[in-house]
This record gives C-alpha cells, structure tokens and sequence, in this order.
C-alpha cells in the first residue's frame, strides 16, 4: 500500500470509528427537574376548575375516568410531555387540594390570553388570569415556598414542595395566543388584531425575559393552532360564501390570521435568543402538527375532523358537552361518543386526548420545532 493510499484509509477508518462513537453515544438527555407551565385550557390541568365552576364528566373519562380539571376526554399535550419528561403530572397552581408541587407547578387557566382583557370570565369565558398574572402567581409561588421549604425541610411536608435550586434547571413552557385572536375576531377588524400583534407577541417576550431573570433558562414555546378548524366556528354558520371555507372546511380568515399571529412570534422568539445569551429557547410549530392531523384525517381512519365527539349539535341546536337542555321541549343531554379515540374534537374548542397525543409525538420528536432538537435535549442552546 502506497502512502497515499494509507492516508486514505487511516482517514476513513477514523470516521468510521468517530461516527460510531458519537452514535454509540449520543448527548443525554436534560435531566429536567421539574415543570413550570404558563397557558389557557390547551394545557390547564385544574387551574380554573379551582377558581370557579368544576368541570364536570365526561370530561376526564378516557383516562382519569373521572373529571380531572382538564378540558378534553383524557390528558392534554402537557401530560404528554410530563409522561417524555419521566416527570409527574402537573398539579394547578390555583387547586388547594391533593397537590404536589415536587416537580413543578401549572399556572395556566382555561380562557387565559397574553394580554389581558377588559371583561369577566362570566361573559365570554375569558380568564382573568391572563399571562402577566400568571407570572406573579410564579412569583409568588417561587419565593413562598422557598421560605416553606427552609422551615420544613427535615420533615414530609418537604416533599411536596421545589428545591430553590431546581429553578435554574427546570424547564418552562407556554402555550397561549389562541384566546387573544378569539376576542381580536369579536371586537376588532383583522386590520386591528393585526396591528395589535405585536404588543401581543412582546408581552410573551416580556414574561420570558422575567423568567430569564428569576433563573430560568430553559423555554419551550407553542405557537397557536389552526383556530380556524376548530367545529365551534361553524356551529351558527350555514352556507358558507364561496373562499370562506378552506378545502379541509377550515375557516380562512382565522387560520391566515393564526399563521400571521405565528410568524410573528417566531421572529419575536428569534429575537429573544440574541437578548438572552443563556437561555435555551425552542418554538414549537403545533399549528403545523394540528393542521397536519386535521388535514389528514380520513388517511389516518379518524372521524370527520370538524364533527364533535361530546355534546349535542343538530342543525342550529346546541347543548355543550355535560350538560343539559331542552330542543322542541324534550330534555337532551350533552353526552360523550362511544368512540372518543377516533375524533380530533372532543367538545368542538378542546381536542380529544387522541389527537393530544398525536400532537405531542409530533412535536416533542424535534421534527417541527426550532431549532430542530427533541424536548429531551430543550435545555441545550443550539
């Protein structure tokens, strides 16, 4: 063998031996010690259940088999991600009871928004725990059991509450902006919520720079969904104009003022990644993941993805999922399908635990995320 040729192989040999190193050992995961979740009803696991009117069965029964605070049939793609991160199930802030604060805490409400809203939740369902206050309530919550913890560390109690040290590790997700764009559609023209958009997005920033700031250093942010798909939207509609249906019988308007909405906020976390040297920011493109199952639902043997699997909607009749009503003076209830597993909406806003999970595996993966990292590897900055 000629030197040249020896060069050549004693090169190849040495990728080989390096390819199969770095394959036999790839970066371990994050060892994430806890959780701290920031969203509306798309991630809240008892948050406005505890503040205000229980949710009630069905919801729950896929799963917990009884109403577990959770608007869907069973666990929320935050349950998801706790089950990824070997974590336990997140307990709500906001409940007072059988909570376990160990590994985290959950401060989203159903109805939450980024910006808060100048009405009450017995209106239109809007929280009145919007982001800003979600943050206190972290606030409140860091230092308070902070304090607790140096007082009862050598007994029981220590084991329900964070270590100070694990805020540093922890991870920190959002999921919100869905509920701002419901009430843009009900008080303002597109030209408006478009213009307000950016104020949205930043108030978003705003509350990771503070987290940044008490610590936190690992982020990983949903972008809204398609909200245009979900079935409420054409509960009170019937012959649609020409255009105002997509060919999947989405909304337009609202899926483009979503993709709007969302472009904005990548540039904005995009940004965010130059303002904060030390963090590990990840966006996470749920719109696609959701668009993606709705729009391949018959290929994938789901039902219908603009049919309700709990409630009763017959023509312009409509009593909400749990509940009771009367259509031509006869009493109806709002019942769950046999099927649940089989549907993408579970009450026409929330999505079935099913298509939760379908959402998670397609996210969490890396394959719709940016940068293009698994939720295992999110406390590393790319």
């Amino acid at each position: 063998m000629g030197f040249r040729s020896l060069v050549v192989a004693t090169w190849f040999l040495l990728v080989v031996l390096c390819f199969s190193s770095s394959s036999a050992d790839p970066m371990p995961p994050c060892e994430f010690p806890a959780i701290y979740n920031f969203g509306d009803s798309n991630s809240d696991t008892g948050g406005i259940s505890a503040a205000f009117v229980p949710i009630s069965a069905p919801y729950g029964e896929a799963f917990f088999h009884r109403p577990a605070g959770r608007d869907s049939d069973g666990r929320l793609v935050i349950d998801f991600i706790a089950e990824r991160l070997r974590l336990p199930y997140l307990s709500a802030y906001l409940n007072s009871i059988g909570t376990n604060y160990r590994h985290g805490a959950n401060f989203a409400t159903g109805g939450s928004t980024i910006r808060r809203q100048n009405e009450t939740i017995f209106e239109y369902g809007i929280s009145p725990f919007a982001l800003d206050m979600q943050i206190v309530q972290f606030d409140q919550f860091k230092a308070r059991t902070t304090d607790l913890y140096s007082q009862v560390k050598s007994t029981p109690d220590a084991e329900k509450l964070p270590r100070a040290e694990d805020f540093s590790k922890a991870l920190y997700t959002f999921d919100l902006g869905q509920n701002d764009l419901s009430v843009g559609f009900r008080k303002m023209s597109f030209d408006q919520l478009r213009a307000a958009m950016p104020d949205i997005v930043n108030q978003l920033a705003s509350a990771v720079q503070h987290l940044y700031e008490q610590g936190g250093r690992a982020f990983w942010i949903h972008n809204t969904g398609p909200i245009g798909c979900l079935p409420v939207n054409l509960f009170y509609v019937s012959n649609p104009a020409p255009g105002y249906l997509d060919e999947h019988g989405c909304v337009k308007a609202q899926n483009e003022m979503a993709t709007e909405f969302n472009s904005k906020l990548k540039d904005r976390v995009a940004r965010l990644r130059a303002e904060l040297p030390e963090a590990a920011i990840t966006y996470v493109d749920v719109y696609s993941a959701k668009y993606g199952l709705i729009s391949n639902a018959k290929n994938l043997g789901l039902a219908d993805p603009l049919k309700v699997c709990c409630g009763y909607h017959v023509d312009f009749d409509h009593i909400w999922c749990g509940n009771k009503g009367k259509v031509n003076d006869t009493e109806v209830y709002g019942a769950s399908c046999k099927d649940p597993s089989v549907f993408i909406s579970w009450d026409g806003v929330h999505y079935s635990q099913a298509a939760n999970q379908w959402v998670a595996d397609h996210t969490q993966n890396g394959s719709l995320t940016d940068p293009p990292i698994p939720i295992t590897q999110a406390c590393r900055r790319k």
